[in-house]
């Protein structure tokens, strides 16, 4: 069990906090990460340093970003006593990453499960210099994160993600070595980045395409915003898709496809009425 690990409260458990008390989970996650020693590793929830204290001698600086301030005993000792790791107290959705200096290289957290997927594609998007993220989530997020188009599970997450990193679920973890237990599986996720993060305008088409899954693409498109339901129609036809097709029937690069030729059209309606 966790040295000094708090008892979960209620105010943990709405959190999404779930300690892991397994030392030989902790340890494997370290060994399994990857980590270089000139790494940065940033770690969301850091809950009472299990896995803080692991990481640290393994990479050059931890980054701790953890918001329940009644750890701030438990975190900011260690921190002290390990001495390349600094806590971040907030809110990983709205702290201001991207300030963070030095940069962070590699992410490894037992994510708390009411932010991982936000968390997840902030830090593609805003941390460029990320390479690898090695993560427990809670198992139906490995899945969406993973899945491949035509699946139910296949959504914006899918896209966003699979658009910049290549994403394996390494395994799944018992609900035993957590406390509190939680009422769902876990696993562990390697995301290797291969590119950049979306654009935020394909950001927002992809979210905005799968807003009505159970309507055509175009139409849920049209629906977000008015007046594009043609452009959709022509730019899908360009790209050799049905217009008629759903979100979930488009393979991550070609939503990318998508987006540029939707710009395109854009640029050139634009160059038209100015003529």
């Amino acid at each position: 069990m966790d040295r000094g690990r708090p008892r979960a409260s209620a105010r943990q458990r709405r959190l999404g906090q779930n300690f892991l008390a397994d030392p030989n989970l902790l340890d494997a996650i370290v060994r399994e990460a990857d980590l270089r020693p000139d790494d940065v590793a940033l770690e969301v929830g850091g809950g009472a340093g299990a896995l803080t204290e692991r990481l640290a001698p393994a990479v050059s600086k931890v980054w701790v970003v953890e918001m329940d301030v009644r750890l701030q005993e438990d975190l900011s000792s260690l921190a002290q006593r390990l001495g390349n790791v600094e806590v971040v107290w907030g809110d990983a959705v709205r702290a201001d990453l991207e300030g963070l200096d030095p940069a962070p290289t590699t992410m490894v957290s037992n994510l708390p499960y009411s932010v991982a997927t936000p968390v997840l594609l902030r830090t593609i998007a805003e941390l460029p210099s990320v390479r690898s993220w090695f993560v427990m989530v809670q198992r139906e997020i490995a899945e969406r994160l993973r899945a491949g188009p035509g699946t139910r599970e296949y959504g914006s997450p899918s896209v966003l993600a699979q658009l910049a990193c290549e994403v394996e679920l390494e395994r799944t973890v018992d609900p035993a070595v957590f406390t509190p237990r939680p009422r769902v599986e876990s696993a562990l996720v390697r995301m290797v980045r291969t590119g950049p993060g979306a654009h935020p305008g394909l950001r927002e088409l992809v979210r905005e395409s799968f807003g009505h899954r159970r309507k055509a693409l175009a139409r849920s498109l049209e629906l977000a915003r008015p007046g594009r339901i043609e452009a959709v129609r022509r730019a899908l036809s360009g790209l050799g898709i049905p217009e008629d097709a759903r979100a979930e029937a488009l393979e991550p690069s070609q939503f990318a496809a998508l987006w540029e030729a939707l710009e395109r059209d854009g640029a050139a309606t634009a160059q038209e009425g100015r003529e």
